[in-house]
């Protein structure tokens, strides 16, 4: 059985790890935060996996 990947917004991200949308966007600009796919050139997105990562790596 295949596992779909949960795609997340950076809304719901932002939420998730207590920070404003304005601050993940800072990061991203600067490159930091949790690795970000970017559907279009205006779209972020985020795996889940790949922010439970960037969280165990943070702690």
């Amino acid at each position: 059985m295949e596992t779909v990947e949960e795609i997340l917004t950076s809304s719901e991200v932002a939420k998730w790890i207590r920070v404003s949308e304005s601050t993940l966007c800072r990061w991203r600009q600067r490159g930091m935060g949790p690795r970000v796919t970017w559907m279009t050139p205006t779209c972020p997105r985020y795996r889940r996996l790949d922010v439970e990562q960037w969280l165990a790596r943070a702690s």
